[in-house]
């Protein structure tokens, strides 16, 4: 009590102290010394917060005189109170009476031009941190900007914030741009009425005038004092620190300078704070992120594309999706502006179709897929990225001034400057022979328009041969055609230079009336005709689909089943410009919704049946499965089917349908259409153990039914974020319009019951059958049917399976007929039926011909059975227990003919790609000999004819065959090979490449050679690669594989070779090791010879190019390092290499040989390049990441980081070079910073200080302080520390 009525008593006495002083206009010096020694009498440590108080109330406003603003100048000069609450009392004060008190307005920027600068100094005064949580009290400045601020640093960073936003409002108030722009200021800076100044000599007439001329000689003082702010080296970085941790308040800034700069307030101030608050300052670590080479920048996205074209495996995950965050990770990691950005992209999907311009006959992926990949997929992306800026420009922009009218962003204008660089690339743009009539029909459409004449009504009937002037197209008319249908170009495109040959005057005479979309679009019925002319020509409109959507879900049976067709056609294929609708469409006609007024038992699908029909054997070619994959329709898909498949699998065939064709289809067609399709969506036939890698669960690879419905059910329950995104947005649309509900293989108990037998049949032997049950008769009536003309003298053969049933022959005429059983029935029997045969085949009591034909009418009987067959005979060639048998020509067909010649070919194709193997040919002369699973089942796949109709169960059973030959012993797959080499003899060039494959799933030291020639290929090196080049990705990727040499195969570019192969090694964790040493051997070669007039001995060569371009390279060969990580192993590869293998690298490595000049430092940034490339393939960059891989991140990125920080303190003993050690984490740290800064703010605070703490002991202050400033707020107070201490 006696201290509180102490410390009342001597403010009253100061005051009175100060009254007395200021009218007897003592010396401020005096003053200031008698106050001081009051304040020490009682105690008070100075600067006194209290005393800052009392002081500034004095004068506000009562005391505006300006003996009392010398009062407290000199007791801030002094420290006797504390500047930063000084200023910050008075801003309350006096900015909102800076129209009525101008003097003390021009007083109070006087004191900030005098103290707001001197952070240092003042953060080292005594109370600092009382000051500073006095100050928040009175402004409220965590309460403002929605800050739990804790440290007096982080208050200091809001403090100066608050200062410039202030300044920035009253002036942009005292110009009149608040009310204009209709802005609410987020500081009280209206004017406030009260005439308290006096000025002494000025008459009342022109003391207005004078404070008009103060006001605005105030307005342009503050002005420069905000420059000032900007250019000072401390404070301009303590912005920085408030425009990366505050963004709300950032973006609340900028848009209020942005929408002021409408009304031309002084544009390059604010063009200067625009800079200053979102730029990232960072040291430019030896070229680790700016000035490389622009060459090889897409390597990475080439390989994606290439990839993807692998139909082997479908993606549950748009393409669209996956492309793009490659694309945003490839902007940031190089630093390239989005017109190289877009130019890449687009260059890179030319080079995709022309690696397939002479393709090779084969069940893969050709031509059609690549197209949709150039010019549907790639204009998505350009267009979803497009939009994406212009949507957040006008989230920032608001409701308010500017929001209904639409600027192009920065983004479009790029798209259109690359669109107008890429007619240099005459090359890429040569379209295929196949493409040509559409590319031409694309430059004449042009001409036209160019030309003035409207010729939309008939522009479908008209010959480009016709036209008077030469209306010959590429491929850049078809991507500019693109571009324009999605609204990213306008017309004004076609009068580009160049674009166009020339003009015409009028259309070529006589034009043939011809039926087609345009007529179609005018009423005309779907006649015969008009469906034939519609299915072959692909609609150039939305508006077109959507009316054949319409009669496809409102015609007349044969009016759905015709539109389904249409839909099917070249519209699916060519319809690049709306592919994306003809697909949903399709989707939804899968789905049909159960009618109003049906009231039927039976499931609304039988009567839909026809259409379905149609629709399943439309989109079952390859390429339209994979067109379905790369637009991220395969869940939807996978779901509509599986309903497809319950419904038809469950019916007896007791009823059948009559196409338009004359083709008759019954349930059992419908399901085996529906289920051979449903099973190309997922690896069926290998175990799921081989979906895991590592500890890591699958994301993007286990394509198991469970999983696809998992995919498709996430998109209705996405929000926020994840609805942002316009491609997930589009498949959520989808999704919604099929099924509101979510879908689980619980729904489907058929389905469910199948694919636990088929998953028992594939983990272990035949159990469960027991005599008297239905699935016992089912077998009996099954092996009936099979083998009923089997007769050996007379008697009927017996055939006992392997489990505890037998089955005699045919006891009537009615067991010759085929069984009328649901399909359900029929494959739940299958694998007992195919063991039983396979048993007999093994014992001779069937000839390897009757087992054949037997499996075979099975399979004429229910197609789907095939893929049972495949699953069963899968799993028992891996078990081991079957003998083998001799290819023989009697028995079983002979590989005699051209097993050499083909094995000849795998050893050149192998040889080409710098390969070195051991002799191929098992045994010698020794006949050929395959297990007796493998043996029938390739005898069984060479039965089928090579027409439309097989070539949908081909497509099913060929992947499976390959892999299981693949998974035998050498020469398992050159005979399988061989025999279908003799069946199709067009497809040889493709089944020996294939066959060409299988060495590598038995070698790792031969997928280690393979990869050794991708890194030489890609430098250019010489090596025993026979592909002769100068490096790049031409020599990586080639132009595909084919027979392009008279008599023989081309040589295989190492690039393609590997991406067919990847997807097949069962042990892809080998490669986390093997990758880093290739990439060191790479540097080394680098250095050592890697360029030209470099000499052997491996001393350093001096000069900044040279230095250039070995980290040019360097860092090309670290993105193929990374690249293979993210395509083979995705997650579990990536996150293993960081968290495992790079650590166990720095603590074990003992480098030998040059430990000085660059070769260390190299190495270290070549690692630093591939773990910073590799996380941000697989994570994003970016905080919209919404992917599984992302959620991952924290927990991966803080145990590296962890390591890191332990190494730095000295607590893990390391094993490399020290050069090596602080390349890597300086260059490592400093890619994040500049390219993935959202990942710094999944990291522990404590982490980052001690990161942080280490940098600065290596001298590294610039990087530790960006390292601090992307931390986010936990950090930004140490992060201002460190700008004010270093001063930096």
């Amino acid at each position: 009590m006696a201290m509180e009525v102490s410390c009342s008593s001597i403010w009253d006495t100061i005051l009175v102290q100060t009254k007395v002083a200021q009218d007897k206009g003592s010396d401020p010096l005096l003053w200031s010394i008698q106050i001081s020694s009051n304040l020490s009498s009682v105690g008070i440590t100075l600067p006194c917060v209290e005393l800052a108080n009392h002081l500034v109330s004095h004068i506000c406003w009562e005391n505006n005189v300006p003996i009392a603003w010398k009062f407290l100048e000199k007791a801030l000069a002094l420290k006797i109170v504390p500047p930063f609450l000084v200023l910050g009392l008075l801003s309350q004060r006096v900015i909102p009476y800076r129209g009525s008190c101008p003097a003390a307005f021009r007083l109070y920027l006087e004191l900030i031009k005098r103290h707001a600068f001197s952070l240092k100094e003042y953060t080292d005064l005594p109370n600092y941190e009382k000051t500073m949580f006095s100050l928040d009290e009175i402004l409220q400045l965590s309460h403002l900007f929605g800050l739990q601020a804790n440290e007096a640093s982080v208050l200091l960073v809001l403090f100066i914030f608050s200062i410039v936003w202030q300044l920035v409002d009253a002036a942009l108030d005292d110009e009149g741009l608040l009310q204009l722009a209709e802005m609410e200021p987020r500081w009280p800076v209206k004017p406030q009425d009260m005439e308290v100044d006096n000025v002494p000599g000025i008459f009342e007439g022109k003391r207005k005038e004078y404070n008009e001329r103060l006001r605005a000689v105030n307005t342009v003082f503050a002005i420069e004092l905000l420059g000032e702010f900007l250019q000072n080296k401390i404070t301009s970085r303590i912005l920085h620190l408030a425009g990366q941790n505050i963004p709300e308040a950032l973006l609340q800034f900028l848009s209020d300078t942005q929408r002021s700069n409408h009304h031309h307030f002084k544009p390059s101030l604010v063009q200067e704070f625009h800079p200053t608050l979102q730029s990232r300052p960072l040291i430019n670590y030896a070229g680790l992120c700016l000035g490389t080479s622009r060459s090889a920048l897409w390597l990475p996205l080439d390989m994606l594309l290439e990839d993807a074209m692998d139909g082997s495996q479908v993606n549950a995950t748009s393409a669209v999706e996956i492309i793009t965050g490659l694309v945003k990770s490839l902007q940031a990691t190089n630093a390239a502006s989005w017109d190289e950005i877009f130019l890449g992209l687009w260059m890179a999907a030319l080079r995709l179709v022309q690696r397939e311009r002479d393709p090779i006959e084969g069940p893969v992926p050709r031509l059609d897929t690549r197209l949709s990949m150039l010019l549907s997929i790639t204009a998505l992306i350009v267009a979803d990225l497009v939009g994406e800026e212009e949507s957040a420009a006008m989230d920032e922009i608001g409701y308010g001034f500017g929001a209904e009218h639409h600027v192009p962003g920065k983004r479009r204008k790029d798209l259109i400057f690359s669109l107008q660089n890429l007619q240099d690339y005459q090359s890429l743009l040569t379209p295929p022979q196949s493409v040509i009539p559409s590319a031409n029909q694309a430059a004449a459409k042009a001409m036209l328009f160019v030309s003035g004449i409207n010729a939309s009504a008939y522009f479908e009937c008209i010959s480009t041969m016709d036209m008077p002037v030469n209306c010959s197209g590429s491929l850049y008319h078809l991507i500019v055609e693109s571009c324009v249908a999605r609204n990213l170009l306008d017309t004004s495109a076609y009068l580009w230079p160049g674009y166009v040959n020339g003009r015409i005057n009028q259309l070529p005479r006589n034009v043939p009336t011809q039926v087609g979309w345009s007529s179609f679009m005018k009423g005309a019925p779907l006649t015969p005709m008009m469906i034939s002319a519609l299915v072959s020509t692909p609609a150039s409109s939305f508006a077109e689909i959507e009316k054949i959507f319409e009669i496809a879900t409102k015609g007349s049976s044969d009016e759905r089943t015709a539109a389904a067709s249409v839909l099917c056609g070249a519209s699916l294929i060519r319809g690049w410009s709306i592919q994306e609708h003809i697909l949903y469409f399709i989707t939804r006609l899968l789905s049909p919704p159960v009618p109003v007024d049906y009231s039927g038992s039976e499931s609304h699908l039988i009567a839909c049946a026809p259409m379905l029909n149609v629709l399943l054997v439309g989109i079952s070619p390859v390429d339209c499965v994979q067109i379905f994959s790369i637009h991220g329709l395969v869940p939807e898909l996978a779901g509509s089917l599986m309903t497809i498949c319950e419904v038809f699998g469950s019916c007896v065939p007791n009823i059948s349908w009559t196409l338009t064709t004359g083709e008759e289809i019954s349930a059992h067609v419908v399901f085996s259409n529906a289920f051979a399709l449903l099973l190309k969506l997922w690896r069926f036939n290998h175990p799921p153990i081989e979906y895991g890698v590592g500890d890591v669960p699958p994301v993007g690879s286990q394509l198991t039914p469970e999983y696809l419905l998992l995919v498709r059910n996430s998109y209705l329950v996405s929000s926020g974020n994840l609805l942002k995104d316009p491609n997930r947005r589009r498949l959520a649309q989808v999704a919604s319009s099929t099924s509101s509900k979510p879908i689980f293989v619980d729904s489907f108990p058929k389905l469910k019951v199948w694919y636990r037998q088929h998953l028992s049949c594939i983990a272990s032997p035949l159990t469960g059958l027991v005599n008297g049950t239905p699935v016992l008769h089912t077998v009996d009536t099954l092996l009936n049917m099979m083998f009923r003309n089997i007769n050996r003298g007379n008697q009927p053969v017996t055939i006992v399976s392997s489990g505890s049933s037998s089955s005699s022959g045919p006891g009537s005429e009615d067991g010759y007929l085929r069984p009328k059983l649901p399909a359900w029935d029929i494959l739940e029997a299958v694998p007992f039926v195919a063991d039983a045969a396979l048993t007999a085949c093994a014992h001779g009591r069937l000839s390897p011909r009757e087992l054949c034909t037997g499996l075979k009418d099975l399979a004429d009987y229910l197609p789907a059975t095939l893929a049972t067959i495949v699953s069963y005979f899968s799993a028992e060639v891996t078990r081991g227990v079957w003998k083998t048998v001799f290819m023989n020509g009697t028995d079983w067909p002979s590989p005699a003919a051209n097993l050499s010649n083909v094995e000849e070919q795998i050893k050149k194709i192998l040889a080409a790609t710098g390969v070195d193997i051991p002799s191929l040919a098992a045994g010698g002369s020794s006949p050929a000999a395959l297990p007796l699973p493998l043996a029938a089942f390739v005898s069984l796949t060479i039965t089928y004819k090579l027409d439309k109709a097989s070539q949908r169960f081909l497509d099913l059973a060929g992947p499976a065959l390959e892999s299981l030959a693949a998974g035998c012993p050498w020469p398992c797959m050159p005979i399988v090979a061989s025999l279908w080499t003799q069946k199709a003899k067009r497809w040889s060039d493709f089944l020996v490449f294939s066959a060409s494959r299988t060495v590598f799933l038995h070698s790792n030291d031969a997928v280690v050679q393979l990869l050794r020639s991708c890194f030489s290929a890609i430098l250019g090196f010489n090596s025993s690669c026979s592909i002769s080049s100068n490096g790049g990705i031409g020599a990586l990727l080639g132009h595909g594989f084919g027979s392009h040499f008279n008599g023989g195969i081309s040589a295989v570019a190492p690039g393609i070779l590997y991406l067919r192969v990847h997807r097949s090694i069962r042990d892809i964790m080998f490669l986390r090791e093997e990758i880093v040493s290739l990439l060191m051997q790479t540097v080394q070669d680098i250095v050592h010879g890697g360029l030209p007039g470099r000499p052997k001995n491996g001393k350093n060569h001096d000069g900044c190019a040279s230095l250039a371009a070995v980290l040019t390279k360097v860092k090309l060969a670290a993105s193929l390092g990374a690249s293979v990580v993210f395509l083979t192993g995705g997650l579990g590869l990536v996150q293993s290499l960081i968290k495992e293998t790079l650590p166990s690298w720095f603590m074990s490595m003992n480098q030998g040989g040059e430990r000085g000049g660059m070769l260390p430092m190299l190495r270290g940034y070549a690692l630093a390049y591939l773990a910073a490339l590799s996380g941000a393939f697989i994570w994003g960059v970016d905080s919209s990441a919404s992917s599984a891989a992302s959620k991952r991140r924290p927990k991966i990125l803080g145990c590296h980081m962890e390591f890191v920080a332990s190494a730095l303190d000295g607590k893990i003993s390391l094993g490399c070079d020290r050069a090596t050690w602080r390349a890597y984490v300086s260059g490592f740290l400093s890619l994040v910073v500049r390219c993935t800064p959202t990942w710094i703010q999944d990291l522990d605070v404590e982490l980052l200080r001690r990161l942080t703490k280490g940098l600065r002991r290596w001298h590294e202050a610039e990087l530790a302080l960006a390292l601090l400033g992307a931390g986010g707020v936990g950090v930004m107070g140490s992060a201002a520390e460190l700008v004010v201490e270093s001063e930096l």
